[in-house]
């Protein structure tokens, strides 16, 4: 794995084509660029590594869903939101196979040359058009001999797989958010280029009869063919739209299904005793998780992470933090302890790039249907990848013979 600099003189293109033609509008976050000036290398070794540790985390995840679906009983440890917890209960009419199932694995090269994972984005994953052509257009750049997995060809071949041709797919996001927006549009472009009907809103614009997703909204009223969901869920009990307890045990397919919150918080590892204890085997999680445990068993060398945590925001990493939000998180975390988690911490080894400066990684892997389907990637100075790091176009190298 190596960082390759794009040059000054030609990173000025590559960050306009970015934006204009890979629906990185606003590559900003405050003051702080978010697009690197690097491509992430790995090589075909690495990638078949990565490929075949995602596939079996899936598998494990997949089949802990199913279980806990099925013996609701045993999630009590994760905590989840109440109002979740009663809508959860609908789910009994889940079939993985009318589903399309996306989720992204966060790996971490640490210091001693092993992969870690510091979770699944199980419930909404991003980085859709990072991870489809920033590489390409990385490619093109460099004009070296690599080559990229096209995530949004897989994505979208797998939802043509199931939704019915010429369908109606409603693309569910955050509507004042740009970012939430342009990882719609992407998605939903393409679709609409496969000869299906992208819609875009927000959760308070589908309601459901006769378990069937129906959209309200103005300029395309009636049934909804396939719910696209970027909205998490855990939000949806913040915004209530008293509409969306017929998500739950809808017929209309979705991607991602309600399912996806038990591996989503990061208690999930809470529960590995039991399920193990009921056949569903952890082993490659256990493998490649830190251990993680209650607040109250924090021990030296652990960190705080918040259960329903996203893009990396109020973990408990020193050198990371400033001494005020580092205090704040702890306050927290001592005063909602179910809001939170502590995990082994362990140390990322910076990649040192040609030009001599070092970087932190998190290469998120994803899987669509159980398949590896690309990478999306993030790199930052300090060893806490948050809404602050960059990011970086991932391609792969050919085996030279």
């Amino acid at each position: 794995m190596k960082l390759v600099p794009i040059t000054d003189e030609k990173y000025i293109n590559y960050r306009i084509d970015a934006m204009f033609d890979c629906y990185k509008w606003d590559p900003q976050f405050v003051d702080n660029n978010t697009l690197a000036r690097y491509v992430l290398v790995l090589s075909e070794k690495e990638y078949k590594e990565l490929v075949e540790l995602t596939e079996k985390l899936d598998l494990e995840t997949i089949e802990a869903e199913k279980f806990l679906n099925n013996n609701l009983q045993y999630i009590k440890p994760l905590y989840l939101p109440k109002k979740l917890t009663k809508e959860i209960k609908k789910m009994k009419n889940y079939d993985k196979n009318k589903h399309i199932r996306l989720m992204r694995y966060d790996f971490h090269p640490t210091i001693d040359n092993k992969w870690q994972i510091s979770e699944v984005n199980s419930d909404v994953p991003g980085g859709f058009a990072e991870a489809s052509l920033l590489p390409k257009l990385a490619i093109k750049t460099l004009k070296e001999d690599y080559y990229s997995i096209d995530f949004g060809e897989i994505l979208s071949n797998a939802i043509s797989r199931k939704i019915k041709k010429k369908g109606t797919i409603m693309f569910v996001h955050c509507t004042s958010y740009s970012d939430d927006r342009q990882v719609m549009q992407y998605i939903g472009d393409k679709m609409k280029s496969l000869g299906y009907n992208s819609i875009y809103g927000a959760a308070d614009h589908l309601i459901f009869k006769n378990k069937q997703a129906i959209s309200i909204l103005n300029n395309y009223e009636g049934k909804v063919d396939c719910i696209f969901r970027f909205t998490p869920l855990e939000w949806l009990k913040d915004i209530k739209p008293k509409t969306w307890s017929g998500y739950f045990d809808t017929i209309t397919p979705s991607c991602n299904h309600p399912i996806a919150i038990f591996a989503q918080t990061k208690r999930f590892p809470l529960i590995w005793d039991i399920l193990e204890q009921n056949g569903i085997k952890m082993t490659t999680w256990r493998k490649l998780l830190p251990d993680t445990k209650e607040v109250k068993d924090f021990e030296e060398g652990y960190i705080y992470k918040p259960a329903c945590g996203r893009v990396g925001e109020n973990i408990s990493i020193k050198e990371a933090c400033s001494k005020e939000e580092y205090l704040k998180i702890i306050k927290d975390a001592k005063k909602h302890p179910k809001n939170y988690v502590v995990q082994k911490k362990f140390f990322s080894k910076p990649i040192k790039s040609a030009d001599g400066k070092e970087y932190h990684i998190c290469l998120g892997s994803y899987t669509v249907d159980g398949k590896q389907a690309g990478f999306y990637a993030r790199i930052s100075k300090l060893p806490r990848i948050d809404s602050y790091a960059a990011d970086i176009p991932v391609v792969i190298e050919r085996n030279k013979k």
